[in-house]
């Protein structure tokens, strides 16, 4: 029950809808530096969490120290939303499903597929369960990605997960007539859910960018926590 209640909680079930989060090809979370994309990613990933799945969690921005930090706020926040939460249940349940959580840190220098490929690979050659969702937190959508695009796209088909990066854009840069950064523009034909998160006054506005029919609706969130507000 608990499970569930804190899934109805998510920003990521309110502007995507836990259902959609692995139903589809490529997820972006898009803002400028700052306002909240790794957070929400955290968010995405806590969906899957609760539902008993496996979640591979790779930065190229953040230690694995910080990433647990992520996971541990991420969780607390969605715990002191639905209000008053038995503590000790509160730990018993994380302590359930953090296990299912992967973090991997790289660099620029150090980041590969090839290397995700493997360690997917070694998910099968032990005959454990494959997560059914990888975060991607800290590619540069300012420099050409094509190529490692590509090859994620093709490693998601082969192991039969779902993909959610996060893309920086910037305050100064125009969106196309869509609404959409140039970032999600180069690659619009690859990219089928998209968040759009945008300060306002003091919240943040989460624009669904790209998810079929919920398209262009819009979420209020708290700058703080991430935790979705009344309009």
């Amino acid at each position: 029950m608990l499970k569930n209640d804190l899934i109805l909680r998510s920003p990521a079930e309110k502007t995507i809808g836990s259902e959609n989060i692995t139903n589809g090809q490529f997820g972006a979370v898009l803002s400028r530096a700052g306002v909240g994309k790794t957070g929400f990613l955290v968010q995405i990933a806590l969906t899957r969490l609760l539902c008993d799945e496996k979640v591979l969690h790779i930065s190229l921005c953040d230690t694995i120290e910080k990433i647990t930090i992520r996971y541990n706020e991420g969780y607390a926040s969605l715990i002191d939303s639905i209000g008053y939460v038995d503590a000790q249940i509160a730990e018993r349940l994380w302590d359930e499903i953090q296990h299912h959580k992967t973090g991997i840190a790289y660099n620029e220098s150090t980041f590969n597929v090839d290397k995700i490929r493997d360690y997917l690979n070694s998910f099968k050659k032990a005959d454990l369960t494959l997560p059914t969702l990888m975060i991607i937190d800290g590619l540069d959508f300012d420099t050409d990605l094509s190529g490692m695009l590509s090859d994620l796209k093709q490693l998601q088909e082969d192991f039969g997960l779902c993909t959610w990066f996060s893309m920086k854009i910037h305050r100064e840069e125009p969106l196309n007539q869509n609404g959409y950064p140039v970032q999600l523009e180069n690659y619009d034909i690859l990219f089928n859910r998209a968040v759009f998160l945008v300060p306002e006054e003091n919240k943040i506005q989460a624009i669904v960018l790209k998810d079929g029919n919920r398209t262009e609706q819009t979420f209020l969130l708290d700058p703080a926590t991430l935790m979705p507000v009344e309009e």
